[in-house]
């Protein structure tokens, strides 16, 4: 491998993530702000006043802003959907537009508003040039809300299940025959000779294409209404989370291995054409495992022959039970998920909800993953994203009488929290210069240029600063803590890789100490205090770490015995103390 390539060798663990979406974090070519279609907003799906709709942001702009996310520490960007998307959709007077990416109607090229082919390769090579790893946001579980059901009830598309509506029967189990010879789709049936007996849509609803959007997506097989499974929203709950569709996007039938298969071919192509270095998959546990399993190991194959050995994927499973999330890696075949279990125990963590032994709890279920303990440590872990909302806004509203010297003190320690445990960080674009919200989705996707939403100018940003004006500020106070942070782990392969043992934690706020090992080398201890009080304490260490030296904070220089070791530690602070091995 040459040099210029010695970021592929990089394992999925070694990464700090940068996850943006490209609308919202700057516009470097105004003329691609319409998408190149005419009209008023509802044509365009541009407004940057709204907070539902496009703003401009584009890949030329994220290409000229290389510097500001190296600088952060950033090795990987993550980029939200770049895909062709439906402009704008939704029910009249409530309709909003695709900036998120989320509603793709061509899974083969780059959204207009966003710029083109040719400038992903061009930001994509530059990325590359630098070292730096891009991630894509891929969708196979739905596409956008195009089809529609004639027979859909005024009051919504109600879930109508497979016992109800049998694939060969229309109308229900009495009704007409059709699809004759059709023997349904579980894991044993998902072959090309069953599925041509599914020849028609109609079980559940009829559905059919609007007049003028007969070819709106691409590949073309995607406007036939036969590899979808209409049969209404889902409940995300039982069946309907798998069959139904989300929100009215047309839910892909991916059991059908003509489906499968294309999808493969799709996001495949994309490795070949530019070199993409991993895969986040959005409402992954809305697809059924067997896709999955097919799916996954042929994207790493393909990776593989393209010269990138440590593709990454990380399925979207929103769950924080370390139970459920390890049985994606383990039946589905994901090599990792995003680690929402984290988030939600680190966020009550630092806010003092609960007790760092939560943390500790949450770490001891690692070996629930597929690979076990290994494994866990190329999980992605985060603090917040679009979708939830973010760490200041969940800090701030858990304090809203705390001091912007506190909050600012208990952001840092999240993210203290996210750089130094087990996992590959993710760090939420803005969270770096101290971005709030007023909460999930379109309350926390700000725009990183001077925003003409009036919400988010009004935001206060984590240190007590107007949110409005432009936000690439490298001497913001969270920035330089994120990146002296980032510096601190890329030097030190425990603190990116490392084995994990968790030292010490309290059933309330207070200490929690790990220590990191890798390879041959010394014990790298990570000392975090989530109390309002200062705290001295022993903490055990391993028998032949004697000397030590400080790497943040204040760490006595030698054990004071075998085994163990003096931690002083200041209230919502860290401490990082590494030893050389024995003495």
């Amino acid at each position: 491998m040459s040099a210029s390539d010695a970021y592929r060798a990089r394992a999925p663990q070694d990464e700090v993530i940068y996850f943006v979406l490209p609308d919202r974090f700057a516009n470097g070519d105004p003329r691609n702000d319409r998408g190149g279609l005419a009209g008023d907003r509802l044509k365009t799906g541009y407004d940057p006043a709204d907070k539902g709709f496009y703003h401009g942001g584009d890949l030329k702009g994220l290409t000229a802003r290389l510097d500001y996310i190296q600088g952060l520490g950033a090795t990987t960007i993550w980029l939200g959907p770049i895909f062709r998307n439906k402009p704008v959709q939704g029910p009249s007077g409530h309709e909003s537009a695709g900036y998120h990416g989320y509603w793709i109607t061509d899974f083969t090229d780059v959204d207009p508003h966003f710029g083109t082919r040719a400038q992903l390769k061009t930001f994509v090579d530059a990325a590359h040039a630098r070292g730096m790893k891009v991630y894509l946001d891929i969708i196979a579980n739905h596409t956008a809300d195009v089809i529609q059901y004639r027979d859909c009830p005024a009051a919504g598309c109600d879930y109508r299940s497979k016992a109800d509506y049998p694939y060969v029967r229309k109308g229900g189990p009495r009704g007409a025959a059709i699809n004759d010879g059709f023997l349904g789709d579980q894991a044993g049936r998902q072959t090309t000779e069953n599925f041509a007996r599914l020849t028609r849509p109609d079980y559940a609803y009829e559905p059919y294409v609007p007049k003028g959007e007969e070819a709106v997506k691409a590949p073309a097989w995607l406007n036939d209404p036969i590899h979808y499974h209409n049969r209404g929203n889902s409940r995300f709950a039982g069946e309907s989370s798998t069959y139904g569709d989300f929100a009215g996007l047309d839910d892909l039938a991916t059991e059908n291995p003509r489906v499968a298969q294309d999808f493969i071919d799709i996001y495949g192509q994309w490795i070949d054409d530019f070199g993409i270095d991993g895969y986040r998959i959005d409402t992954a546990r809305h697809v059924n495992p067997e896709f999955w399993q097919a799916f996954v190991p042929a994207m790493l194959a393909r990776a593989k022959a393209r010269g990138i050995p440590n593709f990454h994927i990380f399925g979207e499973v929103y769950e924080t039970e370390p139970g459920m999330l390890a049985k994606f890696t383990r039946v589905d075949g994901y090599p990792a998920v995003l680690d929402f279990a984290f988030q939600a125990t680190v966020t009550d963590v630092v806010n003092g909800k609960v007790g760092t032994d939560r943390l500790a709890k949450l770490f001891s279920q690692d070996a629930l993953y597929q690979g076990g303990e290994a494994a866990a440590r190329q999980l992605p872990t985060f603090l917040g994203n679009h979708d939830m909302g973010r760490i200041g806004h969940f800090v701030r509203a858990a304090h809203p009488e705390a001091s912007n010297d506190e909050l600012s003190k208990r952001v840092t320690l999240a993210h203290a929290l996210l750089m130094f445990t087990r996992g590959a960080p993710v760090i939420y674009y803005g969270d770096e210069q101290g971005f709030t919200g007023s909460g999930g989705d379109r309350d926390s996707r700000q725009d990183m240029f001077p925003s003409k939403v009036a919400a988010y100018n009004g935001d206060v940003l984590i240190g007590g600063a107007a949110a409005a004006g432009d936000h690439f500020k490298t001497d913001a106070a969270l920035y330089q803590a994120i990146s002296a942070m980032a510096r601190l782990r890329a030097a030190d392969p425990a603190l990116r890789g490392g084995r994990q043992v968790v030292r010490a934690s309290d059933d309330k706020p207070g200490l929690l100490a790990i220590s990191r090992t890798a390879g041959s080398g010394g014990e790298t201890l990570v000392v975090f205090n989530t109390g309002q009080t200062a705290i001295a304490a022993q903490v055990e260490v391993d028998a032949t770490s004697r000397a030590w030296r400080a790497v943040h904070g204040s760490c006595a220089a030698t054990a004071t015995a075998p085994g163990s070791y003096r931690v002083e530690i200041g209230p919502l602070d860290y401490m990082i103390c590494v030893s050389e091995g024995g003495q």
